[in-house]
């Protein structure tokens, strides 16, 4: 089968990247013919027919009056993305597309191109764009739904993408023109949820396209294990933005006997350095950006991950590659994260934003060997049962055969 993945990044930048390579991997590994679809950027591996990616979009950048405006057209509906991908299509000639996250760098005007050459569309949910304007379902740092059964106008109303009216506006722009009036979505067979929790909450806000449950999984060869720790130090890795909980996480780690290892980069890191030297906080260490065995060694070291978030997790990778490596996790009780880590069995679970509460739970691990250990090895246990490639790939091949059913 000839499979073309898309998504806008195609590094290992966060979680639907690497969720995306890894899907790529292990369809290659079964035989199949994988492409590859998204942005340029320098670091990109080398890809074939990445001459037919789109010019790389940074929306943080620093950029003149002309280039933003383009830009911002782009989230509406992209030529540039539309006109490349219809070339790459016709070259490779997909027996079906699998979208990931493509919002706003590259826009749902690739689908036209799908539905003209006549090839089935499944897509893996990675965040709430589909019933969200701002994605996150955040407004003010609060858990927000007012977008339900399409109210978009609410974004603007509320100013949710960045505090910003302008950028509000236009992200309300978008969700109107792709569902109300262009109905865009419709064009995709089978969409993919990594969680139950984020298959209901797309249910109950009015989403009405058809869902099947398939979460992430790990290639358990990739993930050596050793039931130990050298270290008294938990360990936090992601992205480092304003609803990962991190300022919740550094009030709870205020005072104790244990070290927090904060691993990655993001548009709050600078905040959180400064509370850190404020505060005087000398059991906090930032190691800055780290993948592949570096991390590993990392987390193998620590006594724990640690999930603090405070927005609707969809599925929370980092818990199921920090089981992998025998790691307990203790995580916020938000989103599709108690799903994965049961009290006592596999981690502990927290109230999302109460920092006594996730300061008691890291208290109670870590002065607990034998728990830690035990949690640890029943973590393992859990991801070989339901998380492996195998099992990921069957499921994978039932929806790629569901959709070209649906589709033909």
């Amino acid at each position: 089968m000839k499979i073309l993945l898309v998504n806008k990044f195609l590094y290992s930048k966060g979680g639907d990247a690497i969720s995306t390579l890894e899907t790529g991997r292990l369809l290659s590994a079964k035989g199949h013919k994988v492409f590859y679809w998204g942005m340029k950027h320098p670091k990109n591996p080398e890809y074939l027919y990445s001459e037919y990616f789109v010019d790389n979009v940074d929306y943080a950048a620093a950029l003149s009056i002309k280039k933003k405006m383009s830009n911002a057209f782009k989230i509406l509906y992209s030529f540039e993305a539309k006109r490349k991908i219809e070339e790459l299509v016709k070259i490779i000639e997909p027996d079906i597309v699998h979208l990931n996250n493509f919002a706003h760098q590259i826009s749902p005007s690739i689908l036209y191109v799908f539905k003209k050459y006549n090839i089935p569309i499944v897509m893996t949910m990675r965040d709430y764009k589909l019933v969200c304007a701002s994605y996150s379902m955040l407004s003010n740092s609060k858990s927000c739904e007012s977008c339900k059964n399409g109210r978009y106008y609410f974004c603007f109303r509320k100013k949710c993408v960045k505090d910003s009216w302008a950028k509000s506006l236009l992200n309300t722009v978008e969700m109107y023109l792709h569902h109300k009036i262009l109905h865009i979505y419709n064009t995709i067979d089978i969409f993919i949820a990594t969680s139950n929790f984020i298959k209901e909450k797309h249910i109950e806000m009015g989403f009405r396209g058809k869902i099947v449950r398939l979460p992430n999984f790990v290639n358990i060869a990739d993930f050596s294990l050793e039931y130990r720790y050298e270290e008294k130090s938990i360990v936090y890795f992601g992205r480092l933005s304003q609803e990962k909980g991190l300022f919740t996480l550094l009030n709870s780690i205020k005072g104790l006997d244990i070290q927090l290892k904060i691993i990655g980069t993001g548009p709050i890191r600078e905040a959180l350095e400064q509370k850190v030297k404020n505060e005087n906080l000398g059991n906090v260490v930032f190691k800055g950006h780290m993948i592949g065995d570096d991390l590993k060694k990392e987390i193998m070291s620590s006594i724990a991950t640690v999930i603090p978030s405070e927005w609707y997790e969809a599925f929370g990778r980092t818990v199921i590659e920090s089981f992998a490596l025998g790691k307990p996790v203790i995580g916020a009780r938000i989103g599709g994260i108690p799903e994965l880590v049961k009290d006592g069995e596999t981690g502990y679970t927290f109230e999302a934003g109460n920092v006594d509460d996730l300061r008691n739970k890291i208290v109670k691990l870590s002065e607990s060997k034998d728990k830690i250990v035990e949690m640890g090895k029943n973590a393992r246990r859990f991801v070989e049962e339901n998380f492996n490639s195998e099992k990921h790939y069957q499921e994978l091949m039932k929806i790629y055969q569901m959709a070209m059913e649906k589709h033909r």
